[in-house]
């Protein structure tokens, strides 16, 4: 977890999760919580964005080499494995039931998390472009305003 927020910058009050929007699985992460996230609690923000940009600049992320999906919630940025319980809580029934994973031990749990992100593109592939939303699904991401 960083939180190291710079203060020049509000931190948005949502619930954002940055991602990777050129992955492969990444794309098909930000897919399923369209779907699953029906209570809309988080907005989705790409890596690649100037939104993105500047939320890991904040945080004290590089963008040029991002490894891990990254969630904000009241000003804290939390990574890797941290995130996805996170994310899987804020989903409520049944997803948050998957919590009882945290029983390994973070460094386990983020090691089998870095060697799918290390591998991510070669397993999963990656695509030549950031794809876009469709019109239903705008409201979703943050903007870049």
């Amino acid at each position: 977890m960083n939180n190291s927020a710079s203060s020049s910058r509000p931190v948005p009050p949502d619930r954002i999760i940055l991602f990777d929007a050129v992955c492969k699985l990444c794309n098909g992460w930000a897919n399923f919580l369209i779907t699953h996230d029906r209570r809309r609690v988080y907005r989705l923000c790409s890596v690649q964005s100037t939104a993105g940009e500047q939320l890991l600049q904040q945080f004290g992320y590089s963008s040029e080499r991002v490894t891990t999906m990254l969630v904000i919630e009241q000003g804290c940025c939390f990574e890797k494995s941290a995130a996805f319980f996170r994310v899987m809580s804020g989903l409520g029934w049944p997803w948050r039931m998957l919590g009882v994973l945290r029983v390994v031990p973070r460094p386990v749990r983020d090691w089998l998390y870095d060697r799918i992100a290390l591998n991510r593109y070669r397993w999963f592939g990656r695509y030549d472009y950031c794809t876009l939303p469709n019109a239903d699904h705008a409201k979703r991401f943050l903007d870049d305003d």
